[in-house]
């Protein structure tokens, strides 16, 4: 299990996407997807369900209390 940050990254190589992908469909801006991803940013509780749910995940997983399902 991984921090936010790591399961972020964890889940958009398992898709295969790049960041810009990800950062257009669940709508916010490239720097603060890096952002996120690097650590030096944490989104706020809506975005944070976006990415779980464009992930497909739980927000237990997504936030690295449980372990991702791949």
């Amino acid at each position: 299990m991984g921090s936010f940050s790591e399961n972020l990254k964890a889940c958009r190589k398992n898709r295969q996407e790049s960041q810009e992908v990800v950062a257009v469909h669940c709508g916010v801006s490239y720097s603060s997807y890096r952002r996120y991803e690097l650590g030096d940013r944490e989104p706020n509780l809506s975005t944070f369900c976006t990415f779980a749910s464009y992930f497909g995940v739980t927000l237990d997983q997504m936030a690295g209390w449980e372990p991702l399902p791949f």
